[in-house]
């Protein structure tokens, strides 16, 4: 089982093996962390995507990190849009936590930062989406040492920790 540790921070300056992008189903790059993972990695990145993409809402895919070292891998999730919980985006979310952490485990990745998938534009509750993330992580066997939860301000950091001590 991965140790998991929450950080407040900027994903980009984070040094392991792999980063998590919150990314649209192009691949193509976007806004938010997703925009930050692509202009550290560079235009590279967008042109793979292009080629391993589209990827499915709850699904994750792999690409080189290109510019973005020490990080060699991006690993892309696409999260679901928030349309009131009953459409079953908790189980997407879930699955996009489980499936980055299979993807890590093929390309041999021992730690890996997450950003919060899907508590941006696609609007999901931050708090729900942190219950959700430390509790699939901590579920999910993996071979995987560390898993960084970055968080980008006070209040989602706040909630992650939160859900940790349970």
């Amino acid at each position: 089982m991965a140790r998991i540790e929450v950080v407040l921070g900027d994903i980009t300056r984070e040094r392991v093996d792999a980063v998590v992008t919150a990314a649209n189903e192009s691949l193509m790059g976007g806004g938010g962390v997703d925009g930050a993972i692509h202009r550290a990695a560079g235009p590279r990145l967008a042109e793979a995507g292009a080629v391993v993409g589209p990827c499915d809402p709850g699904d994750a895919v792999a690409t080189p990190a290109f510019d973005f070292a020490p990080v060699r891998h991006v690993i892309h999730t696409v999260g679901p849009v928030w349309e009131g919980g009953a459409e079953g985006e908790a189980e997407v979310l879930a699955s996009c936590y489980r499936r980055c952490l299979e993807v890590a485990d093929g390309l041999g990745a021992r730690t890996v930062a997450f950003p919060a998938i899907a508590t941006g534009v696609y609007g999901f509750p931050p708090d729900q989406a942190a219950r959700i993330a430390v509790a699939t992580i901590g579920a999910t066997p993996t071979d995987v040492d560390e898993v960084r939860l970055v968080a980008f301000d006070e209040e989602s950091r706040d909630l992650l920790n939160a859900e940790l001590a349970r």
